[in-house]
């Protein structure tokens, strides 16, 4: 089974720079989107063969998330159920016969980390529903964590340390969701590759310079890691400030 997840950046843009090409080449099963800046009226979409759920932040042209899946679910829960948390489009759920797929898109602690608190506040939350759905049955997570985890995710990790997505907290974060039970799917196969990135910013020709960050993941229940087949991260791919990931399963 096959699956795709890209944070687009805003989808009406990212489908000006590429977005149907991609998407049709590979052909996923599932495929998950982050950051879709929309709700679903403001956009003519028609994909042949694939069901489409939608998470639309509230707030208009923010955040946002979605799910094309060929498989048609049992069934599709929005947001974590939490009141302080909803209401931003960040999470989509799918329930399928053998596992759950939870599409994400993590809070960023912003410039000065003046959203640092209710982020992890967020992430403890998003662990604790994780551990919930695990109970039941495996789970693939996918999506923009808004982290880079270790030093070899991140192209300057001294420089970095107090900047969101890399300060200690985040990264301890991440690894108490690993430790709950999951497994980061990339390093898994690529436990020592380096220079691996999804994200750069638009400033400086850091993507030229390959000076970026590796925020986005698969991630998949322990019980299940003996299934991954194939981990991809789509570098060459534009259209957004992000790449596209993918993951293979037996």
């Amino acid at each position: 089974m096959k699956f795709v997840s890209w944070n687009v950046n805003g989808l009406r843009a990212c489908i000006n720079k590429g977005f149907m090409d991609f998407f049709q080449a590979e052909q996923a099963d599932i495929f998950c989107i982050q950051e879709t800046k929309m709700r679903p009226g403001e956009l003519d979409l028609e994909l042949e063969g694939y069901h489409l759920y939608w998470n639309s932040a509230r707030k208009k042209g923010y955040s946002g998330t979605a799910v094309f899946s060929k498989v048609e679910p049992r069934s599709v829960k929005l947001e974590l159920g939490l009141p302080e948390h909803d209401g931003e489009g960040r999470v989509i759920t799918l329930d399928y016969d053998s596992f759950y797929l939870v599409n994400a898109y993590v809070p960023n602690s912003q410039r000065g980390l003046v959203r640092l608190e209710y982020r992890l506040k967020w992430q403890d939350d998003f662990c604790a529903y994780l551990k919930g759905l695990d109970a039941e049955k495996p789970v693939i997570i996918c999506g923009d964590l808004n982290v880079a985890h270790q030093e070899i995710d991140i192209k300057n990790p001294r420089s970095n340390q107090k900047n969101a997505g890399f300060t200690p907290e985040e990264r301890q974060k991440m690894t108490e969701l690993l430790q709950a039970g999951f497994v980061d799917t990339f390093r898994y196969l690529y436990p020592d590759k380096t220079g691996a990135y999804t994200w750069w910013s638009y400033m400086f020709n850091a993507r030229e310079k390959n000076v970026g960050w590796r925020i986005d993941y698969f991630l998949v229940s322990e019980r299940i890691k003996s299934q991954i087949k194939a981990a991809t991260i789509y570098s060459d791919v534009m259209g957004s400030d992000h790449c596209p990931i993918g993951l293979e399963i037996f």
